[in-house]
Formats: C-alpha cells, structure tokens, sequence
C-alpha cells in the first residue's frame, strides 16, 4: 500500500514539474508573423500566386479591403509587404 502511495506521489510530482515546464516555454516564445509565402502555400486554392478574398481566413480577411490597396480583389506579395501590421500586446 505505502508503495502504491509513494508511486502516485512520484507520478503527480512529475506530471506537474512537466506541466510547468511547457506552459513557462510558451509564454516566453514569441511567434512571428507568417510570411506571405507560407500564406499562399496555406491559403492560395487556385494557386495564382495571389490571395482572393474568398481564400483569406482570420485577420487577413477581417482588413481585406484595407490590405488590397489597388482594390483588384487580390492580396499580392507586394500590398501584403506594405500592409499595416497589427499591434502586438506589450510585455508584463
């Protein structure tokens, strides 16, 4: 019984230490925007090189028409580069 009692310990003792470890790594990542490039690879269906505003999900197409600054329905490389960039939230 003591055994049993010493191996639960072990095994709650370890899950915690695990479970601090990788939310104390998150929070000190920081992730970079994605690249126009991996945005196509993600999200261009017809493959033209060009995001079309039915192709676009989250952010992008929340401030489509913002980001398509020559309004032809498309998010080329070149507006996507010059896109206003969204504000990140400071540090604590």
């Amino acid at each position: 019984m003591k055994l049993n009692t010493i191996k639960t310990a072990v095994i709650v003792f370890g899950m915690a230490i695990l479970g601090s470890t990788s939310a104390f790594a998150q929070k000190g990542e920081r992730r970079e925007p994605p690249t126009f490039e991996k945005l196509v690879k993600e999200m261009d269906a017809n493959e033209d090189g060009k995001l079309a505003k039915d192709e676009v999900k989250g952010p992008l197409s929340e401030n489509f028409d913002t980001i398509d600054a020559n309004e032809d329905g498309f998010i080329s490389e070149e507006e996507f580069e010059k896109a206003p960039k969204p504000k990140r939230p400071s540090k604590r």
